[in-house]
């Protein structure tokens, strides 16, 4: 069993061959990069496949959901945000599979998961407008391999339901060292 810590949360993947915090800040592990690149928070390698896991916690999460706008205004507003976290963790993905083509690891077909503190409504969304732009399977017929073979917007209730080896839990990062 492999056992990841990042940003407030704990991964339990049972049946990974290896799994570490791939957007390393500290400069002495060894899987620190160095390279000004985006990285996702964890990746996981399995027997066949490896998985990208992104992580994003906020507070207001509202300010991304364009459907529950009260107004013309605020919509246009929610629009920007929504459009800008869906470039974010379409870069975070696209510069983590250069890093790990330069590493020669992208053999295996690539997962992406965004684990978030959205509704599942508006996960939904993100996936939705998330899976067309990686673009998830074959994207041109010059290809002869995918960047993503799939992509997934989740939070801990649906990411604990869908992938019950790899059990995800908030953690207290601000005791746990006391």
């Amino acid at each position: 069993m492999k056992v990841v810590e990042a940003d407030g949360f704990e991964f339990r993947f049972t049946d990974a061959l290896e799994a570490f915090v791939f957007d390393e800040k500290d400069k002495t592990k060894p899987t620190f990069h160095g390279a000004p690149m985006k990285g996702v928070d964890i990746v996981a390698e399995f027997d066949k496949a490896y998985v990208y896991v992104e992580l994003k916690d906020y507070d207001d999460p509202s300010v991304y959901d364009v459907l529950g706008a009260a107004n013309d205004g605020e919509q246009i507003s929610r629009q920007a945000c929504f459009k800008w976290l869906k470039n974010y963790l379409k870069y975070k993905f696209r510069d983590s599979y250069l890093y790990r083509h330069a590493e020669q690891k992208v053999e295996k077909p690539i997962h992406y998961v965004c684990l978030t503190t959205f509704d599942n409504a508006l996960n939904t969304r993100m996936q939705k407008a998330l899976k067309q732009e990686l673009p998830v399977g074959k994207a041109s017929r010059r290809w002869a391999q995918a960047l993503a073979t799939s992509c997934q917007v989740v939070n801990i209730n649906k990411w604990n339901e869908n992938f019950p080896k790899w059990l995800a839990r908030r953690i207290n990062t601000a005791t746990e060292g006391a």
